[in-house]
């Protein structure tokens, strides 16, 4: 069965998901995390797309993005892609290729998914077993939105404003809700969208993406379950 093209959609926030080939390290020292971060400003700020959340793990990482143009997202992968495997590759000595194949992405409804797609990526370090508590990673967003470490790089989402009226109330509620956790079901189900390139939201939701975009937007029948991530 043919492929379907990748949904991406101008205006919507996108988790992406990367992991090195065969699970392979990806991000070897903090300097190589640092410049990784330093590609996805650059990037990210020429192409027009919002950087809401990241999570830099050993062998993978997590993005969440609201791209302005719908080749957005598609175009910063690439862009990053291609010069952190240049760089990590010189740095190694090593040649070949870095990526698992294609990233993986999905598009969330804003309202239902985008605060439990950014628990679900700090937590990620967490459920790994690499930290006991989210503020104890350096290389996620979570700082940032706990109040602890401001990151330039990043643009809240409006639902994440929508938490307070205040910069303590939106922190203290956002730590709060990470601290609550997200089920396994949700987990599941973040990790099943975007690995298979589903939309995830509503049914309104989904219907009003099929509106806008030329390919099925979710499953017609109940798929199997994805491995976490």
């Amino acid at each position: 069965m043919a492929r379907l093209p990748r949904l991406t959609v101008a205006g919507h926030v996108h988790h992406v998901i990367h992991r090195g080939n065969n699970r392979q390290v990806v991000f070897a020292s903090a300097e190589n995390r640092l410049f990784f971060l330093g590609l996805l400003d650059q990037y990210a700020r020429a192409l027009d797309v919002a950087v809401h959340g990241y999570v830099l793990m050993n062998d993978h990482f997590h993005l969440l993005l609201t791209p302005g143009t719908p080749e957005g997202v598609t175009q910063l992968m690439q862009a990053i892609g291609r010069r952190y495997v240049r760089y990590f590759n010189a740095l190694q000595g090593r040649s070949g290729t870095l990526w698992e194949g294609r990233f993986r992405s999905t598009v969330l409804e804003a309202a239902t998914q985008v605060l439990p797609c950014m628990a679900y990526m700090d937590l990620n370090p967490v459920r790994a077993g690499l930290v006991a508590q989210p503020q104890d990673f350096a290389w996620s967003s979570y700082r940032h939105y706990a109040g602890l470490k401001p990151d330039k790089r990043l643009t809240p989402p409006a639902p994440y404003w929508d938490l307070g009226n205040t910069p303590f109330a939106r922190e203290a509620a956002y730590c709060s809700f990470v601290q609550s956790g997200i089920g396994p079901q949700q987990v599941q189900a973040l990790t099943y969208a975007t690995l298979q390139g589903w939309a995830l939201g509503s049914d309104a939701f989904l219907s009003q993406l099929e509106e806008l975009v030329p390919r099925r937007v979710r499953l017609s029948k109940a798929g199997r379950p994805a491995r976490t991530a």
